[in-house]
């Protein structure tokens, strides 16, 4: 990426700051203009859209899966459906309910929108670390993967990733992911259809090579996991790099000095850390909030000591939400991509939900996001939470504080968000570090009360206290869960220590079955059931511990 583009894009940006509603005006008019003619415009009226009202009058709140009706008319090639100009590419993505989503992508989206909003994204990163970003020799970039394998639709359009776009093909020879223009990092045509635990094995094998400075991890999950899979790893590598292969085959010369340098690392040290690799690593580039907030600081321990974390921006493949400019909490909304709209979090979205403007929204609370753009998406739930943590200008900033999940024992609406809240008061309360955790509810149990049970992977010692506080902590975060403990209808929560590699085992079996890293994130609300049994049982000597 061109460092004109960024500044560029991050001046725009900083200009829309002090002024949300004439930008937010400005948007609305060009998702009008050039969209009114299409099937959906014509069936909702678009034409005699003036104002945010008009268009709350017009068009109704729908989900993803609710537009799916006209997505699948694009999909069977008619034209004019949603947009005006047809889709490229289908950005995919599982989503909270598992299902695969289609969210089409069109070249006026990714030039109006989608390629600014990414440009102007990098601008804190060239800040700190302003040679970095020249220098694509320097830089690991495990979340883009544009040479991995690629689906399509029916009718032949690439169903991917964001992370699998070739970004130039739409018309920016800048548009290249940091790291990506480095010769080192070709993987072989041959081995792209690897599985992906070996893919993204190829690329730390590269990379070992190298003097890397900025890894951009996106999902925290796979900045968490690089040091679990180096650890699993580290023998085959030293065994390719002194070799000069990759899969067996030929690849790189042969480099005995290096393969014996990782292995004495191994051999002081039990195990090889990233910090081991590359002593110069300077910044982490990642979703820094919700779960990973709680983990991050011991896994930035592994990448050395003087490693920044730098937040990536906030974002869902519907479309764009929120672009760091600093290195402060959050990150002011990107206003000139979506117009946005907010549900507060404490109730559900409908169709016809009251929604709250950017210059409406609270600080300190939480928000369901519903955003329009150019690209086809019309008042479009995602199904991401973001909290107001403070503003830039005349604009909110946000960060993601998960997703619009709930549980419910009894008469409690337990969100994702309040459930993360309470575990970051009660590990604040115990001291307890925790590796990582997911909740699950048993809807009934063996004396007639539900209870919910939280599976930890502690960083230190495990805290027997962590069950009676986090039982406190959800009764102030959740209203009803108060009241259900109170009257009994939910029972004591239970704390179960599970192996510290617990969540990384299960990484590595998703990965190994054929998902791809960036798609495989943290769950605070595990959805699995065979995913959990295998986290539980997955013990340390430890016990667990229950609420008194």
């Amino acid at each position: 990426m061109k460092a004109e583009r960024i500044r560029a894009e991050h001046r725009r940006l900083l200009d829309s700051l002090d002024r949300p509603e004439e930008v937010q005006r400005k948007v609305l008019s060009r998702v009008l203009e050039h969209n009114a003619g299409s099937a959906f415009g014509r069936e909702h009226g678009l034409e005699s859209v003036r104002t945010v009202d008009d268009l709350r009058h017009a068009v109704p709140i729908r989900t993803h899966e609710e537009l799916m009706p006209w997505i699948e008319r694009a999909l069977d090639g008619e034209r004019n459906v949603l947009t005006a100009d047809d889709p490229l590419v289908y950005f995919s993505s599982s989503g909270s309910t598992g299902r695969e989503k289609y969210i089409p992508i069109t070249r006026t989206y990714m030039e109006t929108t989608f390629l600014p909003f990414c440009h102007a994204a990098f601008a804190p990163l060239l800040e700190v670390l302003p040679g970095t970003l020249a220098d694509p020799n320097v830089v690991l970039n495990l979340w883009q993967d544009p040479t991995g394998p690629i689906v399509r639709t029916l009718k032949g359009q690439p169903h991917i990733g964001a992370s699998q776009v070739d970004y130039r093909k739409f018309g920016e020879e800048t548009a290249v992911g940091p790291g990506n223009g480095a010769t080192w990092s070709r993987i072989p045509p041959e081995l792209v259809d690897a599985n992906p635990w070996d893919r993204n094995y190829y690329k730390l094998r590269l990379a070992a090579e190298q003097d890397i400075r900025l890894l951009i991890g996106i999902n925290p999950a796979m900045i968490a996991a690089l040091p679990y899979q180096l650890r699993q790893e580290w023998p085959r590598l030293v065994e390719d790099i002194a070799a000069g292969t990759l899969a067996g085959q030929p690849h790189t010369t042969p480099n005995p000095e290096r393969a014996e340098e990782i292995a004495r690392f191994a051999k002081t040290f039990g195990t090889v850390h990233p910090h081991h690799l590359w002593p110069r690593m300077s910044a982490l580039l990642l979703w820094d909030s919700a779960l990973a907030s709680l983990y991050l600081p011991r896994v930035r321990e592994l990448y050395g000591p003087g490693v920044q974390l730098l937040s990536a921006p906030v974002a869902s493949c519907e479309g764009p939400c929120a672009v760091p400019v600093d290195t402060r909490p959050g990150a002011p909304l990107y206003l000139p991509g979506c117009l946005f709209e907010f549900v507060p979090a404490d109730r559900p979205v409908t169709a016809d939900s009251e929604t709250l403007l950017a210059t409406e929204i609270e600080e300190g609370q939480d928000y369901h996001l519903v955003l329009s753009h150019v690209g086809g998406m019309y008042r479009c739930a995602v199904t991401d939470v973001v909290r107001v943590v403070g503003r830039e200008g005349r604009t909110p900033r946000v960060e993601y504080a998960g997703r619009n999940i709930v549980r419910s024992a009894s008469e409690e609406v337990l969100t994702e968000a309040a459930a993360l809240r309470a575990l970051r008061a009660a590990c604040a309360d115990t001291r307890a570090e925790i590796r990582n955790a997911t909740y699950h509810l048993d809807a009934e149990g063996a004396d007639g009360g539900a209870r919910y049970r939280i599976a930890v992977a502690f960083a230190g010692p495990p805290a027997p206290a962590l069950a009676d506080a986090l039982d406190r902590r959800l009764s102030e975060e959740c209203d009803g869960y108060g009241k259900g403990r109170r009257s009994g209808h939910i029972l004591p929560l239970d704390v179960v220590t599970v192996h510290e590699d617990a969540f990384q085992h299960e990484w590595e079996r998703t990965v190994r079955a054929g998902q791809r890293p960036p798609r495989v994130k943290d769950r605070v609300f595990l959805p699995n059931e065979d995913a959990w049994a295998r986290i539980v049982a997955d013990k340390p000597e430890t016990t667990g511990f229950a609420a008194g």
